[in-house]
Formats: C-alpha cells, sequence, structure tokens
C-alpha cells in the first residue's frame, strides 16, 4: 500500500484535471463502492459565506447531544485530513491510503475522477466504515453539480448568497442562486440565512416543485442579539435564550442561528438535541482560520476572507478593535488567489488599514504582490511587498507596537500557510 506522502501525492496530481462540475463520475464511483452516502442520515450545507462554520457547528451540537458524528468539510488549512472527521478527529493517514487505494481499485478505468470527487467518495466511505450516525456534509462548490449533491438529506442549509466562484456558478446573484437551489431534494426541510427577497423566491419556486417545508431566517425563526456575545434564538417552537458560540464575530450568531433552525425543522424529529446540548455545542464548537486569535500583544488575528461579503464581515469586526483603544493600529497582511475581486477585496479595507504588507500564497494561481499593489488606490498608503507569507507576518510582528492589531487574510490558503508556520516546533508567536 502507498504510503500517506505517496498518497497525497497522487491525491493532489488530480488538480490538473481541474474543477468538473458533473455528477455522472462521482454517482458511478459510490454505486461502485454500494452507496456508503445512503447507510447514515445527512445534513447539506450550501452558501458562499459560513457554510463551514455552520457544519462545524451543527456537528457540534449533536455530538454533545450523544450522536456519533460525521464532518466534511473544504478546503483544509494544513492537513488534508482535517477535511474528513468522525467525533472531531480527523481521519487517520492509514485510513486515508486504504480507501484512496479501494476507490482506485474500483473506479472505472475510463472515468477520471477529480480531487474533489476522490475526497467526497472518501469521506462517504469512511463515514460509513465509522458507523455513524449522522454526517453534516459541506457543499464544495455552488450545489446543483457538486460532488457531494448526490444524498437524501433530512435536512438542507443555505446560509446565504454574494458573488464568489463567478467563472463556475454565473456573474448574477440570481444565477448563483440557482446552482445552490440544486441541492434541494423531495421533502428535506430547508433552512435559509438572510438574503434579499428576489434571491428567497428562487428557492422558493425551486422548494415547491420538490414539495420541501422552507424556513426563512426573519420570518419562520431568528435570533434577538442581547450582548455582544449573545442572542436569544427564536425558532418555530424553540425558544433559546442566552446562547453563547464560541467563535468570534456577529457574523457567527448569524451561523449558529442557520444551524438551530436547521437542527430544529430537520433533525430534530430523528435526533433530538436538548437545550444542554445546544449550549455545550455551540461553546466548545471550534473553527479554525475565521477570526481566529493566534497571539496577543499585538493581536494577531488569521481570517480566511475572500469575496466582498467576508470582507465585510471581517472589517466590521476589526473595526470595532481598532476603536476599542486609542491609537491601535491595524497592520494588514494579504495574499489572495488571481480569480477573486482583487481590487474590490482590498478597497474595503482600505480606508482602515494603517500599514499594508502584500504577500503571495504557495499557489500557482495566487496573485503576484505586483498585481496586487496596482490595485492599491490610496495615495497615501505604500504598501510593503514581501512574496514569502512568513516573512511577511514577521515583518509585520516588528512593525507593529504591543496594542497594534495584525490581521492576516485574503485566502484560506495563506491562513494555512500561516498556521502551519506557527504549529510548527520552535516557531516563534
Amino acid at each position: 500500500m502507498a504510503t500517506y506522502l505517496e498518497t497525497l501525492d497522487f491525491l493532489f496530481s488530480l488538480h490538473r484535471f481541474g474543477i468538473k462540475l458533473g455528477l455522472e463520475a462521482i454517482t458511478d464511483i459510490l454505486e461502485r463502492l454500494d452507496n456508503p452516502q445512503h447507510r447514515y442520515a445527512t445534513v447539506h450545507v450550501a452558501g458562499t459565506n459560513g457554510k463551514g462554520s455552520s457544519s462545524a457547528m451543527v456537528a457540534a451540537i449533536l455530538q454533545a447531544g450523544g450522536y456519533r458524528v460525521g464532518l466534511y468539510t473544504s478546503p483544509h488549512l494544513i492537513d488534508f485530513r482535517e477535511r474528513i472527521r468522525v467525533q472531531g478527529t480527523d481521519i487517520s493517514e492509514e485510513a486515508v491510503c486504504g480507501l484512496i487505494a479501494q476507490i482506485r481499485h474500483t473506479a472505472n478505468s475510463l472515468t477520471a475522477l477529480t480531487f474533489f470527487e476522490f475526497t467526497t467518495a472518501l469521506a462517504f466511505l469512511h463515514f460509513r466504515n465509522e458507523q455513524v450516525d449522522i454526517a453534516v456534509i459541506e457543499v464544495g462548490m455552488g450545489g446543483r453539480f457538486d460532488a457531494t449533491n448526490v444524498l437524501n438529506p433530512i435536512g438542507v442549509l443555505i446560509t446565504g448568497i454574494s458573488f464568489d466562484h463567478e467563472a463556475y456558478l454565473g456573474d448574477s446573484l440570481q444565477m448563483i442562486a440557482q446552482e445552490k437551489a440544486g441541492i434541494i431534494k423531495q421533502k428535506a426541510p430547508i433552512v435559509l440565512g438572510p438574503m434579499p427577497e428576489d434571491i428567497t423566491q428562487i428557492f422558493e419556486t425551486q422548494a415547491r416543485k420538490w414539495s420541501a417545508p422552507i424556513f426563512r431566517m426573519g420570518k419562520e425563526f431568528s435570533f434577538l442579539e442581547t450582548s455582544a456575545t449573545n442572542f436569544t434564538y427564536q425558532g418555530l417552537g424553540w425558544t433559546i435564550p442566552a446562547i453563547q458560540a464560541n467563535l468570534l464575530g456577529r457574523h457567527q450568531m448569524v451561523n449558529a442561528t442557520n444551524a438551530l433552525a436547521v437542527l430544529e425543522t430537520g433533525v430534530d424529529g430523528t435526533f433530538p438535541v436538548s437545550q444542554m446540548a445546544i449550549r455545550i455545542g455551540l461553546q466548545s464548537v471550534k473553527w479554525r482560520g475565521r477570526l481566529e486569535v493566534v497571539d496577543r500583544n499585538p493581536l494577531l488575528i488569521v481570517d480566511g476572507a475572500h469575496n466582498l461579503a467576508g470582507a465585510q464581515v471581517l472589517f466590521d469586526f476589526l473595526y470595532s478593535q481598532i476603536h476599542d483603544g486609542a491609537g491601535r493600529k491595524l497592520i494588514l497582511v494579504v495574499g489572495m488567489m488571481r480569480d477573486k475581486n482583487l481590487q474590490g477585496f482590498l478597497r474595503v479595507f482600505l480606508p482602515l488599514v494603517d500599514h499594508l504588507i502584500l504577500t503571495q500564497p504557495r499557489m500557482e494561481r495566487a496573485a503576484s504582490v505586483d498585481e496586487l499593489k496596482r490595485l492599491v488606490d490610496r495615495e497615501d498608503l505604500v504598501p510593503c511587498l514581501l512574496a514569502d507569507s512568513w516573512e511577511a507576518v514577521c515583518q509585520a510582528k516588528e512593525m507593529a507596537n504591543p496594542s497594534d492589531v495584525i490581521c492576516v487574510t485574503g485566502s484560506l490558503f495563506l491562513v494555512g500557510e500561516v498556521l502551519n508556520r506557527l504549529t510548527q516546533p520552535g516557531s516563534p508567536t
């Protein structure tokens, strides 16, 4: 059997096939594997932003409720194994090697599986072998043609709609919503996070087609912010006061509310959860790389925001931090993929930033520091260019006073690189 590193080399080599939206290949390999995804209950989670955090919350609450839970998310930050978890534990290297060997042996030699299709089949097999009660499955991209869209879920959550992956999903919010609406299934309850009315109507039309009940934030369920960290959930039958999530940012109240709504409407009838399980789950949930504080004095935050909606959420949080202390400066370290809205992303932060360091994740499709520099349209701000991401972080720490804020953002790939260096033995923090 191949070693773990050899197996990863094989998997990552599949990126050469690019992104292939369609269900034929994944359906074929899963049928050859006896459709492991139908051996346990599933919750399917889509959306432009917040789907990873919401998925992690659903999984944490169910686990606190005593169920055996699988969680499939993407991308990983440091190790591939993070994508596939059971009871909060990453899949083992041995399981990755054994199951990938099984999939390769079973696959049709005439069908080229992509990286994400292989990984999705791996996750579904692992969850079957681990005999999970329920698995929370995050959509990779879009929905309709995403490799995860082979499920018969007991609940569907669509966290929100904004611009991202336009080359694949369309260049209007309506087109993007149509793609994400493709995960709606026969009679499976659908929870919709906050979105404009005309976008909501796209999901309502699809829901009627499948006789699926639909629940909308601000209508059938809502939350009331009672302090900077606490909120009350109000659903169809649930009223839960004084909830606190172990994740920073007001947007995590929205994500937690979405998570509770899909539990109440789709899951609770089969897998009941108590208020105690809800509180324990939300207070213990961890989701790395999203407003994650990795050091203090100066405050060092990493956040994987990479589109305009994510940038605005991060800006709001940083604004509150900067205005907490007089003379507190913001040092922003940014590296992005070339296919993102680079100028729009940078412009969100330009009114707030004091020092800007531009860097480049070690990815072929990463924008160069020179490409980013050309898009900085604030005359009094001269960015520092450091292509090596770790050098960029070290430079930020040298520039910072103990009271300042350093934020590393623009790509989950960049955040993963930085976290990897920070967690290596002997790395300065």
